[in-house]
């Protein structure tokens, strides 16, 4: 467990931290003014959880990178995806404008530090990372070059020069797949913090609200501990519950409606929290209806965490994993399980319907960390339940990382 206690020692920014370990060891928060508040260390300190040791998880990350440069014979990668120049660099600058707008850029070479291009007199933003070093030159010879995504024109200026662009986004994806302690620990933090953030949604939500009222309250309580980010909106009730993937809007939620959910928040330190809770509006008891769409997809993911084990390839778990009913089949969720790290990763683990289209080959590795889902409802239903949480694969079998209570009187 970690105690916080103000530091005299300010390089990077007026406010910067320590934490002190409880063998007294002092380490330095090193985060820019973006990074977990007060109100998240407090809560993390009261649950015994431990902050991760933040310059040996950036050297995890960039180590995987550069083992898959080298695995793949690249002269490096290039990368523009702000979620991949967070892996390598952990520099997060205006993730989402970035995403739309071609202003930042990094190339991790197969040894040494990252080179990074940053929107216009944003340096000062970086630089307390250690992984980013000078502009040099690399590669040699070699003349592949592996890019997660690139705009036309970057593509046909490389291609004048020479340089054989190879697809990066599966080295980044293979590298990011696999995490380690110090991961997992940013991981159980942020988790942390979004449950509690969803704590207090349901504290907001009450007959009468709009769906979007009530969505901003878990924004807000991401925000408030230091969080970044939700990649959607997905929060729908009543009726707009069937079929799934309607964002929140307007409409205003009845006493008696399902409000189901999926948190997609990247939090603290980058990382994501991807669960899934459905709650009954008001104080009344759910119908019949309603407890047996609950009831299958609560059976659905806590079946399918119990039968994943370390070393299982893909395509077995799509064999033996829970049958859905068939009243529930045309609306399944697009994957039973799926990697989740900074965002979604891989790997995306299909139902049996779909291995075909789009399964692939690959095994359970120790270390991964799995977002199992399930979404019910009928094609002619009126409601539907999501469900989903978030665990990670051990030597031992699969142990939870979230813990957020499921609905005891739609399991009664």
């Amino acid at each position: 467990m970690n105690k916080r206690i103000d530091g005299s020692d300010r390089k990077i920014d007026p406010v910067r931290r320590k934490a002190l370990k409880a063998d007294g060891t002092v380490v330095v928060d090193d985060r820019v003014e973006i990074g977990p508040t007060d109100l998240a260390f407090t809560e993390w300190a009261a649950a015994g959880l431990t902050v991760p040791d933040l310059p040996a998880l950036r050297a995890y990350r960039l180590s995987r990178l550069q083992a898959e440069i080298q695995r793949h014979d690249c002269a490096g990668l290039l990368l523009f995806d702000p979620i991949n120049i967070r892996y390598a660099t952990d520099s997060s600058n205006m993730q989402l404008w970035t995403a739309h707008n071609p202003a930042s850029a990094a190339f991790v070479p197969p040894a040494g530090k990252a080179v990074l291009w940053d929107f216009m007199n944003c340096t000062h933003l970086t630089d307390h990372l250690p992984l980013i070093g000078e502009v040099r030159h690399y590669g040699g010879k070699n003349r592949r070059l592996a890019v997660d995504r690139m705009e036309h024109a970057g593509f046909v200026a490389l291609a004048d020069l020479g340089v054989a662009c190879t697809d990066g986004q599966p080295l980044t994806e293979l590298a990011r797949a696999v995490k380690n302690t110090n991961e997992i620990a940013a991981i159980r933090c942020t988790i942390h913090a979004c449950e509690s953030a969803m704590a207090e949604m349901r504290q907001q939500m009450e007959p009468g609200l709009s769906e979007s009222a009530v969505w901003a309250a878990l924004h807000a309580g991401n925000i408030r501990r230091g969080g970044e980010w939700i990649e959607a909106r997905l929060m729908a009730s009543g009726p707009r519950t069937n079929p799934w993937f309607q964002e929140c809007g307007p409409r205003r939620i009845k006493a008696g409606d399902l409000l189901a959910f999926d948190t997609d928040m990247v939090g603290t330190y980058g990382y994501c929290c991807d669960i899934s809770r459905t709650w009954l509006v008001g104080d009344g008891t759910p119908t019949a209806t309603q407890k047996r769409l609950y009831q299958v997809a609560y059976d659905h993911i806590m079946t399918n965490i119990d039968r994943l084990e370390p070393g299982m390839r893909f395509g077995d778990m799509s064999r033996v994993a829970h049958r859905l009913p068939a009243a529930y089949r045309a609306r399944r969720y697009p994957v039973l399980a799926h990697g989740v790290g900074l965002c979604d990763e891989y790997p995306a683990i299909r139902y049996p319907e779909d291995v075909d289209t789009h399964g692939y080959g690959g095994a359970f590795e120790v270390g991964m960390t799995l977002s199992v889902e399930a979404y019910i409802g009928a094609v002619d239903g009126k409601e539907g339940v999501k469900l989903e949480e978030q665990v990670v694969i051990t030597d031992s079998g699969v142990v939870p990382l979230s813990c957020y209570p499921y609905e005891a009187a739609f399991l009664s």
